[in-house]
């Protein structure tokens, strides 16, 4: 027992002064407290003085006040010894006070100083901005919430399949699926709470192929009045590190012109989820209406942004139909953001089958214009099975380009997809390497 007491005094000791290591914003307010402490002490010793002093015939009081201010002792080591009673009391009641301040917030097992450092690190980082949707969006979320809190993730709303189609037909609703998974990816917490958010449920009817996260959000649609404030509450359950934002408010259809493998001339095929299933090659895209307006917090997220990464995602299913929101492309253009560009991994069966880096960037542009972006992000490891799908390569034509930027980024599980913590890196990586080292990068 006594063993015990003194290894866990020991280590209390042992971890105040992590309290003042640098990043965590507590010496300042530390030494605010020691100052104002020091000067309620002045006002105590003023008052002992004056009491010394005028009281001279009362010689308990003296006596009391000649031990209690151990006049015995040379008045150095008087200063001394009161000097560090007062500063080890102040450490260890301002450590007390911010563990249990901060319990609450400090998941089981963690270290509190290291998540502090952390929180700290990513209050500092850079305001970052991805456009997309999909899984390709929120596996990059996943990576980047490490690094930076400040982040926006703009999701298309033109999805039509799945639950999503059918809850956005029988209710009028903006799709959420898209949306529920990039808040899942973002969440503090991807326990439990994540996989019941991301639960789908199956053996019903009714309920088949619905994620509780689709119903969740449609439920808080129905009760607040509106998706907007529903996708906020969403990320408030789920204690997301960033913002999840719909590209437009519009209920938006994404139409398609293709050439198919036996027709003469080009089809138009109606619906996100159908332009995959024609098997056909897609010369365009557009949104109908085409008027659709950005969501306003968008507009202003992209201009204050420090980098603006688009993708990975599908081309023309998740990344064109938030791009071809007139204005938040009008947005992108005017910002002074880094702007990047993720290239797949692989083709995507029905879409872009084929398609190289070069490919990606000429369909890219050939809808939202030239020289929008500063970087083209690329894989360049192609070891892996990725089933009947192709590597998409950084060719020639791509490698020619100043802006292409090569890199490991698959995930060695899964070669099709992106490694997320290793693209993250590179994006943040490509900041600093463009705007200086500002900071530590280091987790």
């Amino acid at each position: 027992m006594k063993k015990d007491f003194f290894a866990s005094l020991w280590q209390t000791l042992r971890d105040i002064p992590r309290w003042l290591r640098p990043g965590l914003g507590i010496k300042r307010w530390f030494f605010f407290v020691m100052i104002g402490i020091t000067l309620l002490g002045l006002g105590v010793a003023v008052i002992v003085i004056d009491l010394y002093r005028t009281d001279s015939s009362n010689p308990i009081l003296l006596t009391l006040l000649s031990y209690a201010s151990l006049r015995f002792i040379p008045r150095i080591w008087r200063a001394i010894i009161f000097g560090g009673l007062g500063v080890g009391i102040v450490i260890y009641g301002i450590y007390q006070l911010n563990r249990s301040l901060l319990k609450p917030f400090i998941r089981p097992g963690s270290d509190v100083f290291d998540q502090l450092a952390s929180f700290q690190r990513r209050e500092r980082g850079p305001r970052i901005v991805t456009i997309g949707g999909g899984h390709g969006l929120a596996t990059l979320l996943r990576g980047l919430k490490l690094h930076t809190g400040n982040l926006t993730a703009v999701v298309t709303v033109a999805d039509d399949g799945g639950s999503s189609g059918r809850l956005r037909e029988s209710l009028g609703i903006l799709p959420p699926g898209d949306i529920r998974n990039c808040l899942a990816a973002l969440s503090n917490d991807e326990a439990l709470l994540t996989q019941l958010f991301q639960y789908r449920f199956s053996g019903s009817p009714d309920l088949e192929g619905h994620s509780f996260g689709n119903l969740f959000i449609t439920a808080l649609a129905d009760i607040t009045g509106s998706f907007e404030d529903a996708v906020v509450e969403s990320g408030r359950v789920l204690s997301v590190n960033g913002r999840v934002l719909p590209s437009t408010l519009h209920d938006v259809k994404l139409v398609a012109s293709m050439e198919l493998p036996h027709s003469l001339n080009e089809v138009r095929v109606e619906g996100e989820s159908r332009i995959p299933e024609m098997a056909g090659r897609v010369r365009r895209v557009w949104l109908e209406p085409d008027s659709a307006s950005a969501f306003p917090p968008v507009i202003k997220a992209i201009l204050n942004a420090d980098v603006i990464v688009v993708g990975p995602g599908s081309l023309y299913t998740s990344i064109l139909p938030n791009l071809l929101v007139h204005d938040l492309l009008s947005a992108m253009q005017i910002s002074r953001a880094i702007k990047i560009f993720v290239c797949n991994i692989a083709t995507q069966a029905g879409e872009t089958d084929s398609y190289t880096c070069y490919d990606h960037i000429r369909a890219l542009e050939g809808h939202v214009g030239e020289d929008l972006f500063d970087v083209i992000l690329c894989n360049n490891n192609y070891d892996g099975e990725i089933g009947s799908s192709q590597w998409v390569r950084a060719d020639g034509k791509t490698l020619s380009d100043s802006r292409s930027y090569c890199a490991d980024l698959v995930d060695d599980g899964h070669p099709w997809r992106h490694d997320s913590l290793k693209l993250a890196q590179v994006v943040v990586d490509i900041f600093y390497e463009r705007t200086g080292p500002l900071g530590d990068r280091t987790l």
